[in-house]
């Protein structure tokens, strides 16, 4: 029976009961992260991930045929960073003032600044200085109306983090108008004219893949009762049809604007080996048609993870791109 006293007295239970709960996300002594953890916890603030979006930059320029120069290449290696500088910002202000929400949600507690990884005050001071730093540095090395577009992402991205990402269709926009500014940037950055059918075509198939990507939702969460608008409260505003109705009607917008650039009077003239500049609208048409696919099943997430997942896709899409710089490049 003696050796027994330890595992059925109340003692040790009791003393058990009377200590603190420890918080979930335990601080190192001290009460701050050690700095290889913070960090890292920066770095996955940033949403690494999301730094592939920012490859846009080249968009224009690759449109006109100016991409692969030494000068070209350089800069755009700049606006890249410099826009990934930007976006950074904005995810560290956006998690700084959710923490106390994010410590709530199933998926988003997990993030550093919820998980006190990154203290609050860390992560705004972070994300203030790439925001300041970004815009003056584009200023001094590239030019003034690349800073002003990097100014107005972050005011815009910054107003939609606040209070416009709860505006019903305005959030469709903002979104929309952060990929077609990706897109743009390089151009401006080059001095490179901006065709009307590129910004037609870029600006509807942003919102194409945005309102397929929020149909996709509101389809995942209508058919998991009681957790609608879980994750985007705003979903609980819009009807499946209305976002249906929004992303097939850019879906067309952007084809009709790609066929007006491909079939153009005036053009550039064929002088290659193939009318490239016309069978590009083939393989955009069935990429288009592909995505729609996903759409229309409600499982379009982010674009990168819809054409990486799927090969038929991959490939109809690496085919658009070998006839379209085959296009532009005169061959």
């Amino acid at each position: 029976m003696t050796g027994t006293a330890p595992l059925t007295g109340t003692a040790p239970d009791t003393a058990l009961l009377d200590q603190p709960t420890p918080p979930p996300h335990p601080a190192p002594p001290g009460g701050r992260p050690r700095p290889g953890a913070l960090l890292r916890g920066l770095l996955r603030t940033t949403r690494p991930k999301q730094w592939v979006k920012n490859t846009l930059v080249v968009a224009a320029p690759a449109a006109a045929g100016q991409l692969f120069t030494r000068p070209a290449l350089t800069q755009l290696a700049l606006v890249f960073a410099l826009f990934t500088a930007c976006s950074a910002a904005v995810y560290l202000v956006n998690d700084a003032r959710d923490a106390d929400a994010d410590r709530a949600h199933p998926t988003k507690r997990h993030r550093p600044v919820a998980a006190g990884t990154v203290p609050v005050p860390v992560a705004y001071a972070t994300g203030a200085v790439l925001g300041v730093l970004a815009p003056a540095l584009a200023a001094w090395l590239l030019s003034p109306v690349v800073a002003a577009l990097l100014t107005a992402y972050l005011g815009m991205q910054l107003a939609y983090c606040v209070t416009l990402k709860h505006v019903l269709v305005v959030d469709l926009l903002v979104v929309t108008t952060g990929f077609l500014m990706r897109a743009t940037v390089g151009g401006l950055a080059l001095a490179i004219p901006l065709s009307r059918w590129f910004l037609i075509t870029t600006g509807f198939g942003a919102l194409f893949m945005v309102a397929a990507k929020r149909y996709s939702e509101a389809v995942q969460m209508a058919q998991t009762p009681g957790k609608r608008g879980a994750t985007r409260a705003l979903l609980t505003e819009y009807t499946t049809g209305y976002l249906r109705f929004v992303w097939q009607l850019a879906a067309g917008v952007a084809v009709l604007g790609y066929c007006m650039w491909a079939l153009e009077e005036g053009g550039t003239p064929h002088t290659g080996f193939l009318p490239w500049r016309q069978l590009s609208l083939v393989a955009f048409i069935l990429a288009v048609l592909r995505y729609a696919v996903f759409a229309d099943r409600g499982t379009a997430g982010e674009p990168e993870e819809v054409v990486l997942h799927d090969r038929a896709l991959a490939v109809i899409g690496l085919s658009w791109l070998a006839m379209y710089a085959l296009a532009v490049t005169h061959w």
